[in-house]
C-alpha cells in the first residue's frame, strides 16, 4: 500500500485532459423525465425540488463521475469500504447506468482532497444516500452522452444508444465517449429527476459479481492500514493511563529515550508516546515507557453488578417518542418485561492504527475512520491548524463498523507526526489500549409492558428505554481521547440525543406493529460513566431484541403460534412478505419448535423503520450441563428494495447474524471501581469458528425500482430474539439479561 493517492488534489484530477463541460441548461433539456425508481425524490413540480441522495450534499455532476479524453471512467464516493462491500455495488450502479464494462471503472472512496462530504459511513445509508447519487448523476451523464453525440452526427437522441463506453448510431457508427468529452469538463449541477434504465433491462446491477474488496483480505496482500509501510517511516506506541481521569504524575524518560531504535519521547500534559526506528522497539520502549511513568487514579466507575439501576436511577432528559391512539376496550390481561444491555466493546480483530506524514506545514493522515472530513475537521482544531492543510484518506482497517478507536488513533498519530516533520508515522494500539479506551456501544435497560383482550390481541403497548447517546463521534476537537489529554485539554462535548427517525438509544423503539394504543418514552442519559458512541445497528439492537422476545412471550400467554401472532398485528404487506418468505424457507409450520434441549426461534423488524426489512428463523441446541447454546440452522429474509449486488446483501445478512451472535451468547464488557478489566480475549470472548451455526440461508426479496433500503444493520436485532426465543423453546426459560452466557443459562434451567 503507497502514498501516492496522497499527492492529487481535486482540482489535479478534473483538470486532467479532457473531461466533460456542458452548460445546466443542457443537463435539463438532455435528462428525461424520471421512472418510478430508487433514486425518484419528487417533490411538489412547482415548489423547490430535492435531489436524489447526496446529491443533495454534492450537486455538481464531476462530485461523482469523471470521463477522461482516453475513455477512463472514475466514480466518486464520500462513503468508505468497511468490509460492507461498498465499492462493488457502487461501482455496479455506474456501469449500469453508463453502460460501461464493470472492470473499466475505477472508483475512489472517502478522501478529503477527492471526494464529495458524505460525513460518516453509518446507518447503514452507504445506498441510500452515495448509490443513489451515483445511479442518478451516472444516468445523467449517459444522457448528456447521448445529446453529444446527436449534436456531432445531426441526429435525434432518440435515434441513439449507449453500449460498452460508446454511443451507438443506428447505422452502427459509434461515439467513444472519451472522444465525445475531448477538451471538456462535466462541471453541471445535477437534475431532481433522471432517465433512468428499465430495471427490467438491467444487465449488471441485480448480479452477484465477486466484491473488490476481497482478493487481497485472503491472499496476504495490503488491504489495510495496518499493512501500510511508507518509505523512510518510523513506528510509534502510545502510554495510555491506566483509568478513567487518571493523571500523569511523573515520568523519567532518559531510560527510554536511550534505548536502541527510539527517535523520540512525546508528551503534552497526559498524552506520553513513544516512536522509533522500528516496531517492536517502539513496542519494548512503550513498556519500560509504561513501568517509568507514575499517575494518580481515583474511583470513577458504577458497581457492575448493579448497572441496570445504577442506569435507571441516573437523572434523565425524558423525551416521548410515540404516543398515539386510544384504548378501544378494557384490557383483559396485562404483561410486562425488563430487558438488559451491557457494555459491549467493537473489539476489531487488528486493533486501531493510523499513519501520518506532517511537511512543509502540511498534514496527510491515512485513518480507517468512518467519516473523514469530520475526523479531518477536528484533527485540525486539535492542532490548531487551519483545516485546508489537513488531508485525510480513508484506508481500510482491520475490524471496525461504527466508532471504535479508528479516529483517537489518527488523532494520536497526528500530534506524533508534527512532533517529527517529513518522516511518515505508523502508531498502532496494543490489544488491552483497544480493549480499554475505545468508546463501547451503551449499556441498555428496556422494560415493555402490553394490555391484551380476551383473545390475546394487543391493545396497549408501552416501551421505556434508558440509554447514554450512541454518538460521541468526530465533531468536535474534544471527542478525541489525545485532545483532551493534552496540557491545554479540548472539553469532551456535550452529550446529545440522536434525533429520530433515524435515532439513538431509541432507534427501533416503535414497533412496526399496529396497537390500538403505542406509547415509546426515551429516558436519555446524559452521563457517561464509560465511553461509549456508537456500535453497529445502535439502540436498534436492544429494542428489537426486547420487543421480539416480548412478542413472543404474548404469543405464548395468548396460545397462539409466534409467526401467526406477528402477523396477526403486522399491516405492512412488505414486513409480511418477508416473515412469510422466512417462515416457509424455515419450514416454521413443519416443525416442533420446542423440545428438551432443543429449540427455535423467530423474530422480525424493519431497520430504524425506515431501511431493509429482515426476518429470521433460528434453530440452537442448548447443553444442560454447561447452558452452552450451539445454533444449529439460521434462515433470514430480507428486503432491500432493488437488489445491486445480491451476494453482497446476503453477504451483509449473514455478517448481521455471525456478530449478532457473538454479541448476544458472548460480549459483555468487565470492569471494576477504578478501570476496564475486560482487556483481552480471555476476558472478553467472542464468536469462535466452533460455534458459527451449520447453516446460513439468507433469501432475498427483490424489489426492481423501488428505492436501495440499507442492510448492514438489519439483521443484529432480529437475530437476539430469534436466538432468545429459541433458547426458551428449548430450556422452558426466559431469558432478559444480556449475554446469554452459558453461566446465565445453566443457573436459569436449574
Amino acid at each position: 500500500m503507497t502514498a501516492n493517492a496522497s499527492r492529487l488534489s481535486r482540482r489535479r484530477v478534473l483538470a486532467g485532459s479532457g473531461a466533460f463541460l456542458v452548460s445546466f441548461s443542457s443537463v435539463q433539456s438532455l435528462v428525461a423525465q424520471p421512472q418510478q425508481s430508487s433514486a425518484d425524490i419528487s417533490n411538489d413540480p412547482n415548489g423547490p425540488q430535492v435531489l436524489p441522495g447526496s446529491l443533495e450534499g454534492a450537486p455538481y455532476l464531476d462530485s461523482w463521475i469523471r470521463i477522461d479524453s482516453d475513455g477512463k471512467v472514475t466514480v466518486f464516493t464520500g462513503k468508505a469500504e468497511l468490509g460492507q462491500g461498498i465499492k462493488t455495488a457502487l461501482l455496479q450502479i455506474a456501469a449500469e447506468q453508463l453502460d460501461i464494462e464493470f472492470s473499466a471503472l475505477r472508483l475512489v472512496t472517502a478522501d478529503t482532497s477527492l471526494t464529495p462530504n458524505e460525513r460518516y459511513t453509518s446507518g447503514s445509508h452507504s445506498m441510500q444516500d452515495s448509490g443513489t447519487a451515483i445511479l442518478n448523476a451516472a444516468a445523467q451523464v449517459r444522457q448528456i452522452l447521448i445529446g453529444e453525440a446527436a449534436r456531432h452526427a445531426g441526429l435525434s437522441a432518440d435515434e441513439l444508444r449507449t453500449e460498452r463506453g460508446s454511443v451507438v448510431a443506428p447505422e452502427g457508427m459509434r461515439f467513444p465517449y472519451g472522444e465525445l468529452v475531448a477538451g471538456q469538463r462535466l462541471h453541471v449541477v445535477a437534475a431532481p429527476q433522471s432517465a433512468l434504465k428499465d430495471p427490467n433491462q438491467y444487465a449488471v446491477m441485480g448480479r452477484s459479481i465477486r466484491r473488490v474488496d476481497i482478493p487481497a483480505k485472503v491472499t496476504g496482500g495490503a488491504a489495510y492500514v495496518q499493512d501500510m509501510r511508507l518509505a523512510g517511516m518510523v513506528h510509534a506506541r502510545i502510554v495510555r493511563p491506566p483509568s478513567y481521569g487518571a493523571e500523569l504524575v511523573a515520568v523519567a524518560t532518559e531510560t527510554v529515550e536511550a534505548m536502541p531504535g527510539v527517535v523520540k519521547v512525546v508528551r503534552d500534559g497526559n498524552f506520553l508516546a513513544v516512536i522509533a526506528e522500528k516496531e517492536f522497539q517502539a513496542i519494548e520502549a512503550m513498556r519500560a515507557l509504561t513501568a517509568a511513568a507514575q499517575w494518580r487514579e481515583i474511583a470513577s466507575l458504577p458497581e457492575a453488578e448493579s448497572l441496570p439501576d445504577f442506569l435507571t436511577q441516573l437523572p434523565a432528559q425524558d423525551i416521548t417518542v410515540l404516543d398515539e391512539g386510544n384504548l378501544a376496550a378494557a384490557t383483559a390481561k396485562t404483561a410486562s418485561a425488563t430487558h438488559t444491555r451491557p457494555y459491549q466493546a467493537h473489539a476489531a480483530i487488528g486493533p486501531s492504527c493510523a499513519v501520518a506524514l506532517f511537511e512543509n506545514d502540511a498534514l496527510t493522515i491515512w485513518s480507517h475512520t468512518q467519516g473523514v472530513y469530520p475526523d479531518r475537521a477536528a484533527i485540525a482544531e486539535m492542532l490548531r491548524m487551519p483545516i485546508e492543510h489537513v488531508h485525510c484518506i480513508h484506508a481500510k482497517g482491520s475490524g471496525c463498523y461504527e466508532h471504535n478507536g479508528a479516529d483517537d488513533a489518527a488523532a494520536d498519530v497526528a500530534l506524533l507526526a508534527r512532533a517529527l516533520p517529513g518522516r511518515p508515522v505508523r502508531l498502532q494500539w496494543m490489544r488491552e489500549q483497544e480493549h480499554a479506551w475505545e468508546p463501547f456501544g451503551p449499556a441498555m435497560v428496556v422494560t415493555t409492558s402490553a394490555g391484551l383482550d380476551t383473545q390475546g390481541n394487543i391493545l396497549d403497548w408501552q416501551h421505556e428505554v434508558w440509554s447514554n447517546t450512541h454518538s460521541t463521534r468526530p465533531g468536535p476537537a474534544g471527542s478525541l481521547l489525545a485532545a483532551r489529554s493534552l496540557a491545554a485539554p479540548f472539553a469532551e462535548p456535550t452529550p446529545k440525543p440522536i434525533p429520530m427517525p433515524e435515532g439513538g438509544g431509541d432507534r427501533n423503539s416503535v414497533p412496526l406493529y399496529k396497537f390500538p394504543r403505542t406509547r415509546v418514552t426515551y429516558h436519555f442519559l446524559s452521563s457517561m460513566p464509560i465511553r461509549v458512541s456508537s456500535m453497529r445497528a445502535l439502540g436498534a439492537y436492544a429494542n428489537i431484541f426486547a420487543i421480539e422476545s416480548f412478542m413472543d412471550e404474548l404469543a405464548a400467554r395468548s396460545g397462539a403460534d409466534p409467526v401467526e401472532y406477528r402477523l396477526r398485528h403486522l399491516d405492512d404487506a412488505r414486513a409480511r412478505d418477508v416473515v412469510a418468505t422466512a417462515a416457509e424457507r424455515f419450514d416454521w409450520k413443519g416443525r416442533t419448535h420446542g423440545t428438551p434441549d432443543r429449540g427455535s426461534g423467530f423474530a422480525f423488524a424493519r431497520y430504524k423503520n425506515l431501511a431493509a426489512y429482515c426476518a429470521i428463523a433460528c434453530e440452537v441446541e442448548v447443553d444442560r450441563e454447561s447452558g452452552r447454546v450451539r445454533p444449529l440452522r439460521f434462515v433470514a429474509a430480507v428486503d432491500s428494495g432493488q437488489v445491486v449486488n445480491p451476494n453482497g446483501i446476503a453477504n451483509q445478512i449473514e455478517g448481521a447474524i455471525l456478530q449478532s451472535i457473538s454479541w448476544t451468547l458472548h460480549e459483555q464488557v468487565t470492569f471494576d471501581r477504578h478501570r476496564i478489566t475486560s482487556l483481552n480475549w480471555a476476558s472478553y470472548p467472542i464468536l469462535r469458528f466452533s460455534s458459527v451455526p451449520d447453516t446460513v440461508d439468507v433469501h432475498i426479496v427483490n424489489r426492481p425500482g423501488q428505492p436501495f433500503l440499507g442492510t448492514g444493520e438489519a439483521g443484529q436485532g432480529p437475530t437476539a430474539a430469534a436466538l432468545a426465543n429459541a433458547i426458551a423453546a428449548a430450556t422452558g426459560q426466559r431469558l432478559r439479561d444480556l449475554p446469554l452466557s452459558p453461566a446465565r443459562i445453566k443457573a436459569a434451567m436449574k
